[in-house]
């Protein structure tokens, strides 16, 4: 069995970076409502945000070896997407693997797990988004995938998928659906910043958003 793929396919650098001024919430409203990922995995920090191709790391249970080896191998830019078969409770990942990750250039981490060394972590400012914080170790023992399907809060993420995050959470777009979501994503700011300006000039969200019609057709009664 093959457990690294070295190829993988990306977004286009110039679509990635289009999307970094994009709000998650709007990325995943424009794209039709895909690529929802668990409110659990979360940043470590107020104001943290991530924006990259994902290089996906499969680790065992309890052990973190797979994710030393992408940190050897993943580009420039790219986040590493991690999974550990819902052992949660150790810390995968700490300020050390920080450093390493920060020297290579990587976009972030988000892990279907926990890590460590929090308060060092958060004055880095590398990226992060976990489900906690656990002080438990890991071992360095068993074999895992590189560049693989994963199995990513409770969707599927692909290599080369473009990760998304802030404060409200993650998303993630498909590589092949990047530019076409972009394009949605930036249509639907337009049209947000003209309801500001209605709402600003006093027209009531019910009238903006055509809702008077629904409120009738459930039954609504006014005295």
């Amino acid at each position: 069995m093959i457990h690294v793929r070295r190829e993988t396919r990306r977004p286009d650098p110039a679509v990635v970076e289009a999307f970094r001024a994009l709000s998650v919430a709007t990325v995943y409203e424009a794209s039709g409502r895909k690529g929802y990922i668990e409110s659990a995995i979360k940043p470590i920090a107020p104001g943290t945000r991530i924006c990259g191709p994902a290089y996906t790391v499969q680790c065992a249970p309890g052990d973190n070896l797979m994710l030393h080896k992408a940190l050897q191998l993943a580009a420039a830019g790219d986040v590493l997407v991690a999974s550990a078969g819902g052992a949660y409770e150790f810390g995968y990942w700490g300020a050390m693997m920080v450093t390493g990750a920060v020297a290579r250039g990587l976009a972030g981490l988000a892990i279907d797990a926990c890590v460590r060394d929090a308060a060092e972590m958060r004055g880095m400012g590398f990226p992060v988004f976990c489900r906690g914080f656990s002080i438990r170790g890991t071992t360095k023992a068993s074999l895992g995938l590189i560049n693989y399907p994963l199995n990513f809060g409770q969707t599927t993420i692909f290599p080369g998928d473009l990760m998304l995050g802030d404060d409200d959470g993650m998303v993630v777009v498909r590589l092949d659906e990047c530019k076409e979501v972009l394009e949605k994503s930036l249509k639907r700011v337009e049209a947000e910043e003209s309801k500001a300006k209605q709402l600003k000039a006093g027209v009531s969200s019910v009238e903006l958003n055509s809702l008077e019609k629904v409120l009738v057709s459930l039954g609504l009664k006014e005295e």
